[in-house]
């Protein structure tokens, strides 16, 4: 038997326009829909489908805004860390390391309208991711005064500010070791 003689085909599709294909055509310009579409189950109100992308990029948002929220405690974490390596002697890493605890609190707590300005919008509740970022950056602020209290830096007796009073008594004594006479 020859080939392609004699057999019957599976299916065919016939290009040339017919009437039952023109009457189903959901195009103005008359081209035919593709083979197995069917337009009932693409015909979805297109309000309902807006809504649900604003509901989807509200909820995008309002994560984001936490996410930024959350931010400086890992910042607090690591700064915390970098403080404790520094050891409590006055030195230039320890005094740089303690306002940059300073600093870093202070210029985010200036910036808190510009840092949540991306997800600003009428669905989106910005008031508790603020108020958290605030909180955490204040705890990084009272990290830093922390610091300059066990340095020593901080006017903190009656004497550090008149020089006619007596020091306050000294907190800690060293002692021991070796007599070399």
């Amino acid at each position: 038997m020859e080939k392609g003689k004699g057999l019957a085909r599976r299916w065919a599709v016939e290009f040339a326009e017919s009437s039952a294909l023109a009457s189903s055509s959901s195009s103005s310009s008359g081209i035919p829909d593709p083979l197995g579409y069917n337009i009932s189950l693409h015909d979805v109100d297109d309000s309902t489908v807006a809504r649900q992308k604003k509901d989807a990029e509200a909820a995008w948002k309002s994560q984001k805004a936490w996410e930024v929220a959350q931010a400086p405690f890992k910042n607090l974490m690591m700064m915390g860390f970098m403080m404790w390596m520094a050891g409590s002697t006055v030195h230039l890493f320890s005094i740089g390391i303690t306002f940059s605890a300073l600093w870093q609190p202070l210029s985010a707590l200036q910036g808190v309208g510009k840092v949540f300005e991306p997800y600003k919008d009428s669905r989106v509740d910005t008031i508790a991711p603020k108020l958290l970022f605030i909180a955490l950056n204040l705890a990084g602020l009272g990290l830093g005064v922390w610091k300059l209290n066990t340095l020593g830096l901080l006017p903190t007796h009656p004497s550090d500010w008149v020089s006619s009073l007596a020091p306050a008594p000294e907190a800690e004594y060293s002692g021991g070791g070796l007599l070399f006479n």
